[in-house]
């Protein structure tokens, strides 16, 4: 999102604008009013007497709703206006936009009100890939009191219907209203633009998850309600206690419905490139957030259960037992020109679908869903023996299929450069990244305790403890570095370490496929400079030959890759560690008003004051939102065992005290205490503005 424009979001829905409150979109901007992959609005102009606006002040109301203060035409110090102009932006199922005018002056005035409009209906992909050829017709129509702005494409159509509340007069290119306000008085009027989204003929795939239309006194209450049902945190550090509330407002706005799932949600990925549903971000968001929303988990795992794959489809990189890795809706999804309906290009969603299955029922004690999809999960576990080992050597690999346009990288690092050697040279396919392994091994581990619990099957469970056992000592063999005593990045097609140093170290902590023995020298590359900059890990440690502090996947820092990093420190015992690395991440979302964004730039915290900006992050970004709450969990120690909840606090050295209330769970509702070492000290946090030392 550019920096000098302003955004709202309501689950797949979301609204970006300048400053003034006005839409002007450029081809490869995300610019403008979308959902479900369209953008709905390219242009939405006020003016007033032909003047366009300035901007006094903003007022973020809530995540989907924002309002603009301002005044016609160019105000400087010797000019003062004697109208005011407030324009109140509301999504539902489109765009509400209240527009209220004020005459402060002792004449009465007679204004020409203007709102140009247009919608290119460009595709997502079309404007993040800065491609805005377009195959279908445009048209325009006024119906009456209306606007109907189209796109067709043979069986594909998009409408956006744009009404006003006042007399007006409609023509192609907008809205006139020709306004009469007396001295000291207020005019108002309502405009609307909403969305025409019929299923594409033969395309019941692609049917798009309904939103009820909600006035925004609703959408409050539903937000109020989703954080009150909320744990209620309670600390000595007010920073900390904004940073989740923040957090979880954020994951309430990016939550939305499918069609199959009622009024349950799950969350979306992240504004503005993955606003829909994301396997892997869905799964990690649902798992960071388990003991806080525990229905996002079980909603999450509900729809991938039913879209999992079924069949062989190599455009789709569809396999029978496979978790989707993205469901897209737009135009190029319809012909096939992009593989979004759903694509399966993920080599990591599968395995993570069990464990998220397993922590889910371990949370909650939910038998009876687990064993609803019992069928599900045997059929991930055969995708990862019948179709994941592509070399044949017992590990989790990937190549893609779809040579056109699927991904090159089917990890979470799927950028093209985000697998490669200590020297920067990039491996040869298939590869099989370490961390694939160790979701592997935690998957076939959880899965087996289901298979005995739940589901009667012991010989299955001794068959996949066997395996997963044998896939640890295999692993632990074939990617340790010995001269630099970590674990390789990846091994290539030949079976060759891919020797790079990164954060993916972390992941086979809290995967828990490590040797005890290697664990100490992989807990001293985590936090040694070369990869902990004191704000959070870095992705690529400094020392490899691809590192840049601003390269996507080869040296930035990513919170929710830091969350699960500091879960498996707790994991190996390595309590300290784990509470410097929440410290640094939990600093860092002080910088950005406790919206911790995508990822953000690598440099040393010795050499920066504030964490420095990642160019393009998504934000909000729900795996983001989610790592404040797996921090949370981490340094409370919170584990479910049985019918209890064990709690082993280890907090920052200056965080005197926390508190996390009515925990959610099997138990019922439990809560937590946390005393770190300055209240033992007898001493209350006196840490420097926007800073937690930790050890």
């Amino acid at each position: 999102m550019p920096e000098d424009h302003i955004g709202i979001l309501d689950g797949t829905t979301f609204l970006v604008c300048d400053e003034a409150g006005d839409i002007l979109a450029s081809p490869d901007e995300p610019v403008g009013l979308f959902a479900h992959d369209t953008r709905l609005l390219s242009k939405w102009v006020l003016t007033v007497d032909g003047a366009r606006l300035s901007t006094l002040s903003i007022d973020d109301i809530h995540y989907f709703e924002n309002k603009f203060y301002l005044v016609p035409g160019h105000q400087d110090v010797y000019v003062n206006s004697t109208l005011s102009v407030v324009r109140r932006h509301t999504l539902s199922t489109g765009l509400q936009e209240d527009l209220t005018i004020i005459n402060h002056g002792g004449q009465p005035v007679d204004l020409t009100v203007r709102v140009d409009v247009d919608a290119d209906f460009a595709d997502l992909f079309q404007v993040k890939d800065a491609t805005p050829d377009r195959k279908g017709r445009h048209y325009r129509r006024v119906d009456d009191d209306r606007l109907v702005l189209g796109y067709e494409r043979e069986r594909f159509r998009r409408e956006t219907i744009v009404s006003v509340t006042s007399p007006a007069h409609l023509d192609e290119a907008g809205v006139t209203i020709e306004v009469h306000i007396e001295p000291h008085s207020t005019w108002h009027t309502r405009l609307s633009a909403l969305p025409d989204l019929p299923v594409p003929r033969g395309l019941d795939r692609l049917v798009i998850p309904r939103r009820e239309a909600r006035d925004p006194v609703d959408k409050e209450h539903r937000l109020m309600e989703w954080l009150n049902q909320a744990p209620r945190l309670q600390s000595d550090w007010e920073p900390l206690n904004e940073t989740y509330r923040q957090s979880l407002i954020d994951l309430a706005a990016l939550r939305f419905s499918p069609f199959l799932a009622e009024d349950k949600s799950v969350p979306a990925a992240g504004l503005p490139w993955f606003m829909c549903l994301f396997g892997r971000d869905s799964i990690l968001t649902s798992l960071q957030a388990l003991p806080f929303a525990p229905d996002l988990a079980a909603t999450t795992l509900k729809v991938l259960a039913f879209r999992q794959g079924s069949r062989v489809d190599d455009f789709r990189e569809e396999q029978p037992g496979r978790i989707l890795h993205e469901m897209r809706y737009g135009e190029l999804t319809a012909f096939d020109e992009t593989p979004h309906s759903p694509y399966f290009g993920s080599a990591d969603a599968t395995p993570l679908f069990l464990v998220l299955l397993d922590e889910y029922e371990r949370w909650t004690g939910d038998v009876e869903f687990v064993r609803s999809v019992e069928q599900e999960a045997r059929a991930a576990i055969d995708w990862i023996d019948d179709y994941a080992d592509l070399t044949g050597r017992g590990y989790i690999s990937y190549q893609r299929r779809n040579t056109e346009n699927g991904l090159e990288n089917q990890c979470w690092k799927d950028s093209w450069d985000g697998i490669c050697h200590r020297d920067g040279r990039l491996p040869t396919f298939p590869r099989a990244t370490c961390e694939l392994q160790g979701y592997a091994y935690d998957a076939k581990r959880r899965t087996a305790r289901l298979a005995r619990r739940l589901w009667g099957d012991p010989a299955y469970a001794n068959r996949l403890e066997r395996e997963a056992a044998e896939l640890k000592q295999r692993f632990n063999r074939d990617f340790w570095v010995a001269d630099g005593e970590y674990m390789a990045l990846a091994l290539d097609g030949d079976g060759r370490q891919v020797d790079a140093l990164s954060s993916n170290i972390g992941h086979l902590l809290w995967s828990g496929i490590v040797e005890e023995q290697k664990a100490p020298a992989l807990v001293r590359h985590l936090m040694s400079p070369a990869l902990f900059s004191g704000w959070g890990v870095r992705t690529l440690a400094e020392d490899q030959g691809r590192y840049n502090p601003i390269g996507y996947h080869v040296g930035t820092i990513w919170p929710f890759d830091n969350s699960f990093i500091a879960w498996g420190l707790r994991r190996y015992g390595y309590a300290d560690e784990a509470a410097r690395i929440a410290a640094g991440i939990l600093d860092a979302a002080t910088f950005y008003d406790g919206r911790l964004p995508e990822a953000f730039a690598g440099y040393s915290r010795s050499s920066t004051k504030y964490p420095v900006n990642y160019p393009t992050a998504c934000s909000p970004q729900a795996w983001s939102a989610g790592a404040t709450l797996l921090l949370l969990r981490t340094m409370l120690g919170l584990q479910p065992v049985g019918e209890d909840l064990v709690i082993r606090p280890a907090l920052p050295a200056n965080l005197a005290y926390m508190a996390l209330l009515d925990i959610p769970g099997r138990w019922g509702r439990l809560d937590a205490f946390g005393r770190g070492s300055a209240a033992t000290e007898g001493r209350r946090y006196q840490a420097a503005p926007h800073q937690i030392s930790a050890p």
